[in-house]
């Protein structure tokens, strides 16, 4: 499988105004993709997945199914 090409310099990044600006995730849509990437290495590598595998990603967020993760 070809890995997709997205132009990040295009991209809407948004952060969670719960992170306070700090070392977080930052998060845009690109077509049918959503990205992620590091605040901090804001020209690191980014993380695509597709917009199914993000919303059971939020759905099981949502159940609670990693609360777990946070103690």
């Amino acid at each position: 499988m070809t890995e997709p090409k997205i132009d990040r310099n295009s991209l809407h990044w948004r952060i969670a105004t719960r992170s306070g600006g700090g070392n977080c995730v930052e998060i845009a849509k690109s077509d049918d993709l959503i990205a992620f990437r590091n605040s901090k290495r804001p020209d690191g590598e980014i993380i695509l997945y597709t917009q199914p595998e993000f919303a059971a990603f939020l759905d099981g967020a949502k159940k609670g199914e990693f609360d777990d993760l946070l103690g």
